[in-house]
């Protein structure tokens, strides 16, 4: 059964009215620019919350495919390992430009999401997945790009960890380093960490770290 999460908020409010039925019609659908990426051009329109369709619109959206990262922790030494690469995308902020992260990577054709988690633990850090858990899927950014991501937490040994790694045919250069869980949090709250991903792992974990600690602890 799916419910309507604004079904509560309409309740108490005699403003909000709730469409009976969501729907959007594509009448258009091109491709302007296909490579490592690549961009869609959408004409479209949606049903509206008052009734009736929206105007007719066009929209692009960014593709890079589906994403997998993995906040990899280790719960006897209470480590977390932290990656850090040069980021395109962050050089409007120059001096920031090399992103503090956690593990992530792509879906290729025909692999899980867990596969990648795995096999991205081993190229960008060295590390060997013990345990696996899935925290959530998410969108990163639905205004502009379709990327829908899978964020796992994984369970390490950080005694041997560091160095650089990353795959020369796909020119990563990635330093790799463990912190005690305090120091990464702290490097949150001080805002060391402008990427969304590791935020929202980091903060996940410090809300369940107790948890899964006894829980991995036990095993």
């Amino acid at each position: 059964m799916l419910l309507n999460p604004l079904k509560k908020i309409a309740r108490t409010s005699s403003h909000l009215k709730i469409m009976s039925k969501k729907q959007f019609s594509i009448v258009e659908e091109t491709t302007p620019y296909q490579g490592f990426f690549s961009l869609k051009k959408y004409t479209l329109k949606h049903t509206l919350y008052q009734g009736g369709w929206s105007n007719t619109m066009t929209r692009e959206v960014f593709h890079r495919g589906n994403c997998v990262a993995v906040l990899l922790y280790d719960p006897h030494r209470d480590e977390v390992v932290i990656i850090e690469q040069f980021r395109i995308g962050a050089i409007q902020i120059p001096d920031q430009a090399w992103l503090l992260e956690i593990v992530a990577g792509a879906i290729e054709p025909g692999e899980t999401a867990e596969e990648v988690a795995y096999r991205e633990s081993v190229e960008e850090s060295g590390c060997e997945i013990q345990q696996l858990i899935k925290i959530n899927d998410f969108f990163t950014s639905p205004g502009g790009t379709s990327e829908l991501l899978t964020l796992f937490c994984g369970k390490v040994d950080t005694s041997h960890v560091g160095g650089v790694h990353g795959l020369d045919d796909e020119d990563e250069d990635i330093a790799v380093t463990t912190l005690k869980f305090d120091e990464v949090y702290q490097l949150l709250l001080d805002g060391k960490i402008i990427s969304a991903i590791p935020i929202i792992a980091i903060q996940w974990l410090f809300i369940n770290r107790d948890k899964i600690r006894q829980q991995w602890l036990a095993g």
